[in-house]
């Protein structure tokens, strides 16, 4: 159990945001809407921090995040929905019942016997599909990644990774034959985007049976390739020259004289 003598109260955060809800211009402005996509940044910063394992960042973010969560709860405050309270016993209450085999009599064997029964009891609580619960605003990536974890806790998957892998290749050569019917007859389109959809699609599940998470893996590569271009462009501004002044070939040797450090 958790030491109640070694817990800190939010009580202190609270009050300057009550001070400054009260006094500061920017803050009195704030409503719901105007926090949200400021939230969704926060949430972007962490998960960057965590990218990095930089804890001493992560623990800054933690920080923003925790300070948004009541920002949204004083203003429910303000209008009399809930406050910050009712929060806290909400997802008590929701963390017990969604966890019987802790809790309750239910037995369990593994995570994926712990997964079913999580979608089984939303489905019990009135959700129409075990998809509704994923975000239709979230980054194509991991809204892809979380379709398919749920529809694997309702048995909608592959055996095994090699079965995924050929899904792949399939996808890959049904692109190859789109792109050519598009140049030949351009023809719409839009049958490309869905064939390039489906391979993207595919790739994602693959990576998640080799638990993988596919957005942090690109998320690396991102980061990656700007140090290295931002290197090169360092090099070439060294050698008194702009980017645009060299050939393709010329900008590939710094390239790969940057890749070889």
């Amino acid at each position: 159990m958790i030491n109640p003598e070694l817990k800190y109260s939010i009580a202190p955060l609270q009050e300057v945001l009550e001070e400054l809800r009260e006094k500061c211009p920017w803050d009195k402005k704030q409503t719901i809407h105007t926090l949200r996509q400021l939230t969704i940044e926060e949430c972007y910063e962490l998960a960057d921090a965590i990218t990095k394992e930089d804890w001493k960042e992560i623990k800054e973010e933690l920080g923003d995040v925790l300070l948004h969560i009541l920002f949204y709860a004083k203003i429910a405050t303000e209008q009399n929905k809930f406050d910050i309270d009712d929060v806290i016993v909400a997802i008590k209450e929701k963390l017990i019942s969604r966890h019987p085999h802790i809790y309750g009599d239910v037995k369990v064997e593994n995570e994926d016997d712990v997964k079913r029964n999580w979608e089984n009891l939303k489905l019990k609580e009135g959700k129409s599909s075990v998809l509704s619960g994923v975000p239709r605003s979230l980054p194509p990536m991991v809204q892809a990644m979380r379709l398919q974890e749920k529809a694997k806790q309702v048995g909608f998957e592959w055996e095994n990774k090699e079965q995924v892998w050929e899904k792949v290749e399939e996808e890959m050569r049904e692109v190859k034959e789109a792109v050519d019917l598009f140049e030949k007859e351009k023809s719409d389109k839009l049958h490309v985007e869905e064939e390039i959809g489906d391979m993207f699609f595919s790739l994602i599940n693959y990576a998640r049976f080799l638990h993988i998470d596919p957005d942090q893996a690109l998320s690396r590569t991102n980061h990656k390739f700007m140090s290295r271009f931002q290197q090169m462009e360092v090099i070439v501004k060294d050698q008194g020259k702009k980017m645009t002044d060299l050939n393709l070939a010329q900008l590939d040797e710094i390239w790969n004289q940057v890749k070889a450090k």
